[in-house]
């Protein structure tokens, strides 16, 4: 770009904003090859809604789970805090009031939702106690100065927050100053002076509002180094009468690792009370109960991607949020990949989608194994209009799907009541979580398992008071949906509590007794044995069941029934390809990462990745033209565990020169080989730098292999 200018200098040009390039629709990568589906816009749509009606659920659930406990801080906070309020005059005169008021808030080892439920605490004791709510993480603390500078910065700007804009310059005036407690102290007392006049006349009425408490919160006090807690509690609870500090700890492992981190003399300063939250397990069971054992939403998932994300939240890291993002990630995939998620929607409005699909989309239909298999089924006539006719192919779309939502409205209720038969039995057969129970209806017809045989068999074996509670039960879970298809088993199952009041067992066991006792008579020892062995050979020949042994195999017949009625796989019915999500591989490809197969995959078969027709080899062969790394990599597979560098950087100089195309008078044979030399030790110090060899004691001049079989 030209100047007008004679002189030498640096000029500065703006860049043009209207030339910037159009980014694309996130829509739009709906559509990336797969330029058959012409409703990408749509599926995409119906997409966000789903997920923002997730999400919506998630957050409401997330609230709900902890409002127990925030009550229960809120209350703590604010009983401490009136201590201060009543003692404020005399204070330091107190040794009690001299220990710091502590919340000990053991959040479980699930570190990843740490963040989200500090930041709703946060928010709760900002709306609730007082605006100075300050939260601190190890890695920023090293020391008391720099607790104290994020004490101070966090403090500062929640005080601009509240106060008006005249005060701006005052606050951040003191923002300079020396971070100490004494800076803190006066700054508290101006704070709260400068606030109370000011106050309307319903707050002034309220001392708390007048000179709130300062909330420290400590994430995660376990990496936080003993010194620097020790030195803070010691100064703070010096300054405790002029500056009202409360604190709340985050413990991810036990409530003893207070007096581990802090001595006696230290912890005796502090007045902890405990606070528990919530299982990561109780939880998992809520986001089941209310996301996907429901039909308030139409997504579902298969048995393979359910247990995937089951498996990663149990054995991997116990955090809700990452299985939320895997379920997220699940919906993405579903209505990515399959062109028949537009109907992965609410019932009415699916049934109207129905009626626009296009000539591709019912030939997609068509295509689908479970439509197959329906289609197979049907009379030969049925079927020609099923394969030619779309007007009454959509027709029996339309019917289909109020077919799945009512199979999903009856499978969610008898799976809860199955659930309350066999969650309470011995050893739990079928598990004693529902997502197990939920995870193995999903994979298989669950009547022809050993383990359901097996709980048939010890609800045979139920007292009268434990299976009249279990029915009372699922009595109560049939009556709290809204949907009728099941009513009159709702019916049946207060018959069979009413015949069960009716009972009277203590009259029969009366009779029973009775006639054992006219049975045996004085005699002895060998006679008794004798009379009592015939007695129950007797019994157990001719022994008729009682009116409640009647009654209690037809209960289990009755939920025998239901289950081989009702809970009956997903794959059994027809378009459940549209609302369940099947993409099992893509799913771990992108959750359960495997780096070391893809760093093996990299120097092994560069061509994988960098797509360069150069890179292209034979099985077992070296590129002389690969990156050094891959051709040093290709060479230490060949090794045994101790690597000679001289053989190797001989066998690399080898491999490498077959590649070299330069003229001989240009660089000197000793220049090159210095090169080549350099090449080597860069390849070799990147190898060590992954984790593939490592310098060893044994023999100066080798290395140590450290990976086999292959990866």
């Amino acid at each position: 770009m030209a100047t007008s200018s004679v002189s030498k200098g640096c000029f500065v040009f703006k860049p043009n904003f209207k030339k910037r390039k159009n980014s694309v629709a996130i829509e739009d990568y709906f559509n990336k090859e797969k330029n058959e589906s012409e409703d990408s816009k749509l599926r995409f749509e119906t997409y966000r809604l789903v997920w923002q009606q997730v999400k919506s659920e998630t957050e409401r659930l997330q609230e709900e789970l902890n409002k127990n406990l925030f009550d229960s801080l809120i209350e703590f906070l604010q009983k401490s805090h009136s201590g201060f309020q009543k003692n404020s005059k005399d204070w330091g005169c107190q040794i009690k009031l001299r220990e710091i008021p502590t919340a000990a808030l053991v959040l479980g080892v699930n570190v990843t939702d740490h963040d989200l439920t500090l930041r709703s605490l946060t928010e709760a004791l900002q709306n609730n106690v007082t605006p100075y709510v300050a939260s601190l993480q190890a890695r920023d603390c090293p020391d008391v100065k720099h607790l104290l500078q994020k004490l101070v910065s966090q403090l500062m700007d929640c005080c601009i927050d509240v106060e008006s804009k005249e005060e701006e310059s005052v606050q951040i005036t003191q923002k300079n100053t020396h971070c100490s407690m004494d800076s803190l102290s006066s700054w508290y007392m101006n704070v709260t002076q400068k606030t109370d006049p000011k106050m309307p006349g319903k707050k002034r009425t309220s001392s708390q509002r007048q000179s709130p408490p300062v909330v420290l919160i400590l994430k995660d006090m376990e990496s936080f180094t003993t010194k620097v807690l020790q030195d803070f509690i010691n100064i703070s609870s010096q300054h405790l009468h002029e500056f009202p500090l409360i604190l709340i700890v985050g413990i991810a492992t036990s409530p003893i690792v207070i007096h581990r981190l802090l001595p006696h003399a230290v912890s005796s300063l502090l007045c902890i009370e405990l606070f528990q939250s919530l299982s990561c397990k109780e939880h998992l069971t809520t986001v089941f109960d209310k996301l996907l054992l429901t039909t308030q939403f139409p997504f579902k998932l298969n048995e393979k991607v359910l247990q995937i994300l089951t498996n990663i939240f149990l054995y991997h890291d116990f955090s809700i949020q990452n299985f939320i993002k895997g379920l997220q990630l699940s919906l993405l995939e579903h209505f990515y990949s399959q062109p028949l998620s537009v109907l992965c929607c609410n019932l009415p409005e699916a049934k109207r989608r129905i009626h626009f699909l296009s000539d591709n989309q019912c030939e997609n239909i068509r295509r689908l194994p479970s439509f197959r298999r329906y289609v197979e089924k049907q009379a030969a006539e049925k079927q020609v209009a099923l394969l030619t006719n779309e007007r009454f192919l959509k027709e029996e779309t339309r019917s289909l799907l109020e077919n799945l939502h009512v199979y999903h409205t009856n499978y969610f209720l008898v799976l809860r009541c199955l659930h309350q038969f066999t969650s309470s039995l011995p050893k739990y057969p079928l598990g004693r979580q529902i997502r197990e129970l939920y995870c193995t209806c999903l994979e298989k017809n669950i009547w022809k398992s050993e383990e359901y045989a097996s709980a048939l068999q010890l609800l045979r074996m139920l007292a009268k008071d434990e299976l009249m509670t279990i029915l009372q039960k699922c009595l109560n879970v049939f009556k709290s949906s809204s949907e009728k298809q099941l009513g009159s088993t709702a019916k049946r199952i207060e018959d069979f509590l009413a015949q069960f009041q009716s009972l009277d067992e203590a009259k029969e066991e009366e009779d029973t007794s009775g006639s054992q006792s006219k049975g045996l008579q004085k005699t002895d020892l060998y006679h008794l044995q004798k009379s009592l062995l015939e007695m129950k050979e007797l019994r157990r020949t001719s022994k008729k069941p009682t009116k409640f042994e009647v009654l209690r195999e037809q209960v289990v017949n009755f939920m025998d029934f239901l289950v081989r009625e009702h809970l009956r796989p997903p794959e059994t019915q027809p378009l459940h390809e549209a609302v369940y999500c099947g993409a099992a591989h893509a799913l771990r490809e992108h959750l359960n990462a495997a780096p070391r197969m893809a760093l093996h995959t990299a120097l092994n078969n560069p061509y994988y990745y960098l797509k360069n027709e150069a890179l292209k080899s034979e099985e077992g062969c070296i590129p002389n033209v690969a990156p050094d790394i891959c051709i040093a990599y290709k060479l230490h597979l060949e090794c045994s565990r101790l690597i000679n560098l001289v053989d190797w950087s001989e066998a690399f100089a080898t491999v490498v020169t077959a590649a070299e195309k330069m003229d001989a008078n240009s660089v000197t044979s000793e220049e090159k080989n210095e090169i080549i030399h350099a090449r080597f030790i860069r390849a070799v110090s990147e190898l060590e730098l992954l984790g593939f060899i490592k310098p060893t004691k044994q023999k100066t001049d080798h290395v140590a292999r450290l990976t086999w079989g292959g990866c």
